[in-house]
């Protein structure tokens, strides 16, 4: 189980993405299309002043059981124990343990 203050800090994380997602794509839209230095420049700059936090490249993948980052299946969302942990239950249709 990861710790509370890392799942919470994902979960603010989010927040903050889905907050400044509008304002970041409308800036990064500018600085591609903008000819003119000036203008490019006051884009990038506002850009850089939002929260780091609100870059989606910062958001870190996390299983939703247990809050666990590494050995993450974005298909089933899960971290690599809980998804074997479920599958050995079959809990999830059409996953089976291979065996040859």
């Amino acid at each position: 189980m990861a710790k509370k203050s890392m799942i919470e800090r994902e979960l603010k994380r989010e927040r903050l993405i889905k907050k400044y997602a509008d304002m970041r794509s409308k800036l990064k839209k500018i600085i591609k299309s903008s000819t003119s230095n000036d203008e490019r420049l006051n884009a990038q700059k506002k850009l850089q002043s939002l929260p780091r936090n609100s870059s989606p490249v910062r958001k870190r993948n996390r299983c939703y059981i247990t809050g666990r980052s590494k050995g993450y299946y974005s298909h089933f969302g899960l971290c690599r124990n809980k998804l074997r942990e479920i599958a050995m239950r079959g809990e999830i249709p059409g996953l089976t343990k291979s065996s040859w």
